[in-house]
């Protein structure tokens, strides 16, 4: 064999194993080749969307979402994830579904304030309590350890340590305290709760501005500007409103005050039974209450 021949055959060699090298090298890339991502349907766990979206939450609850706006409310009123909330009245826990899962998430911290217990209370305030307790508690790893504390007549602290609260929300019950004389002193508590710079959010059935204000509210409509004066004379500073949750079609002179409103759909008085003869079209077509939804805060 020349000398030629033999480089020849050699660099054709050569040439061959660098080719199967570089085959080789291609196949085991493509089989090192990182699996794509699943692909996740939702938002983000432990995103307010996530929370609002919650597989947890009822259909019935989730129905009226049209009308609370609870995504765009909470938004409103700058609620964060690692926050100290107090939610006064949590009652069957419709908003408590939504800001357990997500301060749990966040490793803050939620204060319910419920009905009083002990001698003298509501039985049926009692049981209401009892049943969202028992939901909370029954699945920790959603909820997180939700603090359980009273709101009412004679109540004491709604928080573990007074002036630490970042936020705290009234839900439509501001009504229900003026009937039982207790108003003031929600926004006292709600001012001793928070910390300075803390928030105080309402959302609350709104009365006409030129309608006389009835002190007990029987009809559960309150004025915006007497809601702004009882916030005002228990030290809150107000910050901005919103029309997230207004109901123009609202006409507010219904037979059952506000009740005669989905969801509660009343047919009688107070204390009487049900008229299943009662026509609730008009008022189904109106939907729920015109709403007010106002933000304050504890001066710094």
């Amino acid at each position: 064999m020349t000398v030629w021949t033999s480089r020849r055959l050699f660099l054709g060699g050569a040439a061959s194993s660098s080719l199967l090298l570089v085959a080789g090298c291609g196949r085991k890339k493509e089989e090192q080749a990182p699996a794509p991502e699943p692909v996740v349907d939702g938002p983000p766990e432990g995103s307010l969307e996530w929370a609002v979206e919650g597989s947890w939450r009822s259909t019935e609850d989730k129905a009226r979402d049209q009308w609370r706006h609870p995504m765009e409310t909470l938004r409103f009123f700058g609620l964060q994830p690692a926050m100290k909330v107090v939610e006064f009245w949590p009652g069957g826990g419709w908003y408590t579904d939504i800001l357990a899962p997500y301060i749990a998430k966040g490793r803050g911290k939620l204060f319910v304030a419920g009905f009083v217990e002990g001698e003298g209370a509501d039985p049926a305030q009692v049981a209401v309590n009892n049943a969202l307790k028992a939901r909370l508690d029954s699945n920790r790893k959603l909820y997180g350890d939700v603090g359980f504390t009273h709101f009412g007549v004679g109540s004491g602290p709604v928080v573990d340590e007074p002036g630490t609260a970042d936020m705290v929300l009234f839900m439509r019950y501001i009504h229900v305290w003026m009937a039982a004389g207790i108003a003031e002193k929600a926004f006292a508590d709600a001012f001793a709760a928070l910390r300075p710079g803390g928030i105080l959010g309402i959302e609350q059935h709104r009365l006409g501005p030129d309608e006389d204000q009835d002190p007990a509210a029987a009809n559960g409509y309150v004025q915006e500007g007497f809601v702004r004066q009882l916030a005002r004379e228990a030290g809150f500073a107000f910050v901005e409103s919103s029309e997230i949750n207004a109901n123009p079609d609202d006409t507010k002179d219904h037979p059952f005050g506000v009740e005669t409103l989905p969801p509660t759909r009343r047919s009688s008085a107070p204390g009487e039974p049900p008229n299943f003869e009662f026509d609730h079209s008009k008022y189904d077509a109106i939907g729920e209450s015109d709403r007010m939804t106002l933000k304050f805060r504890k001066p710094e």
